[in-house]
């Protein structure tokens, strides 16, 4: 019943009946590069561990018509692995140099828009080892005396890895033994960043006073090696102390040279220095000399906090800090504030009048002001008062307040800014007060409140302080508070109220405020204006581009929708096909535009609607053909090359037709075949496939076989469908003779699955789990106990083979195959003409454990579609012992050998191969080999019930009737 079930699944599956379009099938992840090992965990997940630094490079492999596209993505690792935030859309993901914070579980998945999407993934183990840090501590209470005579020590090794690594202490050479010394305690603290182990030396004996070695393994995973760091622990061992040269805040003119000291005062073993900066490196002019850093010809950018560190890995870090500050002076300005009691906006005799004055600098709060009146230092008096810092100004700011004013005091006020000593130079700004003073008018000009202008183009926003003395800036922004100035400002400056924009943009467009500015003018209520931008653009059209197909002698009908314009009135609209006018009734301004016409052979071409406005013409492209749409190869079939006699071999070309019913007809298609590295014109094959009436239909596959090709040479093969009035694009892809797969290896001709890529078997796709490479080094020591080989067949344990775990989550009748490569048969028959060409399939098998499944040897042979043959079968606990068996086959086509292991009804029931052979010609026999149950090839059939063989008969029938 069996036999009957497969063949009938070889006429009914989409794939088998040529249906070409399917859904991805289930991805596979294949790996190359420098991986350490490849395993399944307990719950089956596949893990991929590399060396960090190695190149990880995954694959993923999956079957689609059409053609899936693969996107990478990564859920798991660190934060800042950018790789998170983005996809990478290849087939292969490849990462140079791979970093411990790029581990975690990638995902491939495949889709191509029919069905579900295929999605696999594997978890990436970055194993490191870092170089140990051996710090020396002491308890609080011991600094009273002396700091280590007869005192309780720390010695702490902390060391980053994965895995987790292993501690050994040695004192001298010798490792240090916790049972055995009473002086010495061993432990892991808690709350330690990475890896962390103590050694307590409890009151200091001479003894205690030797070379501590730490060393850290994991254990020579990835090949990585054992790293050690060495401490010398004697009496004179002090912690680090410094003492610095100069104040904490050191305030330096630009230009100066500067030397900042960090002298080193206590500390054994003598203590390393280093400087850096915050925020930002140390500049790129620093020089560091043992503990001074010297900085040339200083500028304010070389402003920050110097940090001095002193480490000699005793007690903790000794720091210093310097805050480095740089004069700075700049953009000095003023504002005038009359009587704010009295709400004046002008200068009145008889009231209250306050000058203000204020310079950016740095240090804000060291900067002189001094006032003169007239050229004449001003001092307090009861007319005028001086304040140092204005409370009702922004920090930093000098008042002159003028008390009840008089005639005396119209005249001229110098504010003048400087540090006091220093070499930057001062500035002055003068203030001439009159009773001239007078608020100041904004306006907009005439016809400037709306400005109208051109994407792309340029423009002048202006406001005009038209009266007023003085005359203070304007400042621009939007009406809009969330939107920015076009500069990515939110306020402008203009000194005369005129803002340029250039390369105007429609994003540009809206409502501007311009208002006076608070300084250099009278401090009162801002006045304001408003001025409206409107950009123009030409006409937002949908579809830029449009590629139309269709029947000929069939109505098409083009539409171009008009998204937005500005302006929204339409001035013109006209149609153009090849770049000639189309006759027709003026198109109404105020709908969509559209053209309709009856496609014919001689009014196919590019057809063009140009929509105007008053900033310009925008147009719609249409492609209008009858032609028929591009076949598209059957990407991923399984290398159809037979050989034929001599050197010559044949190619079965696949492929399906995108959209047949879109156009006329297709009664055929031109194919050329050339060889590559010539022209067109070396055609070794041009001519016309002839459906004989029966048109394509989507999603079918359709196939052409292409004999005479020369062995082993590559050919490009062009394709084009055909309809009574025109044929459409060609399309190419290369086709190659491949050897038929030399396996095993003349030199080698048995596969261990000692080496990593396993002979070139692969997983199948369509299985539960997978078929797991391993040998007694690499198996996990919490596996299941009577079950499974202890060594590989030839009794070594660095031995590899291939197994099934049959652990949780593995259930009853879960499969896994493993596929060998791909076999190319040579020949049709043997030798003088007797049959096919037989192959004899050896290997060893392990069956132990009271749930042992079922394992099965299948042939696939491969053509339009797999049909896969049961071949040889065990099933059931079958001895502690590995066991040899061996068949012949007679294939018809390139064939894999499949071994599809099936799980039993517990968990004791590991299945293992090893030593597989797939050679041509028969099997040498062997007396000591129990075979088999054969089912197909040269073996002879077991009997088999009557009602089996009616079945097999019809389902033959039912072949020969489908073909």
């Amino acid at each position: 019943m069996e036999l009957f079930w497969i063949l009938l699944f070889s006429i009914v599956h989409p794939y088998a009946r040529g249906q070409g379009v399917y859904a991805p099938a289930n991805a596979q992840i294949v790996h190359s590069g420098a991986a350490c090992n490849v395993k399944e965990d307990n719950i089956s997940e596949r893990i991929y561990t590399i060396k960090e630094g190695d190149t990880l490079v995954l694959q993923c492999i999956v079957k689609g018509h059409p053609r899936p596209q693969v996107r990478w993505t990564k859920t798991a690792g660190s934060a800042s692995d950018k790789f998170q935030e983005t996809s990478i859309y290849n087939e292969t993901l490849r990462i140079e140099g791979i970093q411990r914070v790029q581990g975690g579980r990638y995902y491939c998945k495949a889709d191509n828009g029919v069905g579900v999407a295929a999605i696999k993934s594997i978890r990436v183990d970055v194993q490191y080892l870092d170089k140990p840090v051996l710090t020396v501590h002491q308890t609080i209470s011991d600094v009273r005396g002396s700091y280590y005579q007869e005192k309780t020590v720390f010695l702490r090794c902390t060391v980053n890895s994965n895995p987790p690594a292993r501690f050994i202490w040695k004192r001298e050479n010798t490792p240090i033994e916790q049972s055995k010394d009473n002086g010495v305690d061993i432990y892991e603290p808690l709350y330690t960043q990475g890896e962390t182990k103590v050694l307590k030396l409890k009151n200091l004996r001479s003894k205690d006073f030797a070379n501590y070695t730490c060393q850290v393994s994991v254990r020579n995973v990835c090949n990585i090696e054992d790293k050690s760091v060495t401490f010398r622990l004697t009496n004179a061992t002090t912690p680090p102390a410094l003492r610095l040269s100069v104040n904490e805040t050191l305030v330096v003119d630009p230009g100066r040279d500067v030397t900042l000291t960090c002298e080193v005062t206590a500390g054994f073993p003598p203590p390393t220095v280093t400087w850096s900066r915050y925020p930002g490196p140390l500049p790129l002019s620093a020089q560091v000399r043992g503990g001074s850093l010297m900085l040339r010809a200083v500028t304010p950018t070389d402003a920050g906090f110097y940090n001095c560190t002193a480490v000699n890995n005793v007690g903790n870090p000794a720091r210093r800090n310097v805050n480095l500050v740089v004069r700075t002076m700049s953009n000095l300005t003023f504002q005038i504030t009359p009587d704010s009691n009295k709400d004046s906006e002008s200068i009145q005799m008889g009231r209250d009048l306050k000058l203000s004055c204020h310079v950016d600098a740095t240090p804000q709060d060291k900067v002189n002001y001094t006032w003169f009146k007239n050229g004449a230092s001003v001092y307090n008096s009861e007319s005028l008062i001086l304040l140092r810092s204005d409370p009702e100004m922004a920090p930093g700011t000098s008042s002159l307040e003028i008390v009840d004013m008089k005639f005396r005091d119209l005249a001229t006020y110098s504010c003048v800014a400087n540090f006091p000593g220093s070499r930057v130079p001062e500035l002055r700004v003068d203030v001439n007060i009159s009773q001239n003073i007078t608020p100041p008018v904004l306006a907009v000009p005439a016809g400037g409140q709306a400005v109208s202008v051109r994407e792309g183009g340029t423009t002048e926003l202006v406001c005009l302080v038209v009266d007023g003395k003085p005359r203070p800036p304007v400042l621009w922004s939007r009406m809009d508070k969330d939107l920015l100035m076009p500069s990515g400002k939110p306020v402008v400056e203009t000194r005369d109220g005129r803002l340029r924009l250039t390369n105007v943009s429609r994003d540009m467009m809206g409502a501007y405020r311009c208002q006076t500015a608070p300084y250099n003018g009278l401090n009162i209520k801002r006045r304001e204006a408003q001025v409206q931008l409107n950009v123009q653009y030409p006409p937002i059209l949908d579809p830029v581009f449009q590629d139309v197909r269709s029947r000929n002698y069939q109505m098409v009908t083009l539409r171009c929708s008009v998204l937005r314009s500005n302006p929204q009135r339409l001035t013109n609209i006209r149609w153009f096909r090849n770049g000639e006018p189309v006759r027709m009734p003026p198109p109404d301004l105020k709908e969509n535009p559209e053209l309709k016409f009856k496609l014919e052979p001689t009014n196919n071409g590019s057809y063009e609607c140009r929509v105007t406005n008053g900033a310009g013409t925008s147009t719609c492209t249409f492609n209008v053909s009858a032609r028929p749409y591009n076949a598209e190869f059957y990407f991923d079939t399984p290398n159809p090359v037979r050989i034929l006699k001599a050197n010559n071999y044949s190619y079965n070309l696949q492929w399906t037709q995108r959209d047949p019913e879109a156009t006329d007809s297709i009664i055929g298609y031109w194919i050329n075949v050339r060889k590559v590295g010539y022209t067109h014109t070396h055609n070794l094959l041009s001519k016309q496939i002839d459906l004989k009436g029966v048109e394509p239909v989507k999603g079918v596959l359709m196939s052409h076989a292409i004999s005479d090709l020369r062995i082993p040479l590559s050919y490009e093969v062009r394709l084009a469908p055909i309809t009574t009035y025109s044929t459409g694009d060609y399309i190419s892809r290369i086709i190659q003779y491949s050897e038929p797969y030399t396996y095993p290896r003349p030199s080698d001709h048995v596969c261990g699955f000692e080496d990593e890529r396993i002979c070139g078997f692969s997983q199948d796709r369509s299985d539960v789990f997978d078929w797991t490479r391993q040998n007694h080094l690499t198996q996990n020591p919490k596996r299941s106990a009577n079950t499974g080989p202890e060594t590989d067949r030839s009794g070594t344990k660095e031995g590899f083979y291939m197994y099934i775990e049959a652990s949780r989550p593995r259930v009853t009748g879960d499969k896994a195959r493993l596929l060998s490569p791909l076999f190319n048969v040579t020949s049709v028959r043997g030798p003088k003409g007797s049959g096919r060409v037989p192959y004899c399939v050896s290997f060893y098998y392990h069956m132990k454990g009271k749930h042992i499944g079922m394992l099965n040897v299948l042939l696939r042979v491969t053509s339009i579609a797999s049909v896969d043959t049961v071949v040889w079968s065990k099933a059931g606990h079958q001895g502690v012992d590995w066991k040899k068996a061996f068949f012949d086959i007679s294939p018809s086509g390139p064939f894999q050998i499949v071994f599809e292991g099936i799980r039993g009804s517990g968990f004791e029931g590991d299945i293992a191969i090893d030593d597989v052979s797939i050679t041509k010609g028969k099997c040498k026999q062997e007396s000591s080999v129990a075979s088999t149950v054969l089912i197909g090839g040269s073996a002879t059939l077991r009997p088999l019930p009557l009602a089996s063989w009616l079945t097999f008969a019809l389902c033959c029938f039912l072949l020969l009737l489908y073909r």
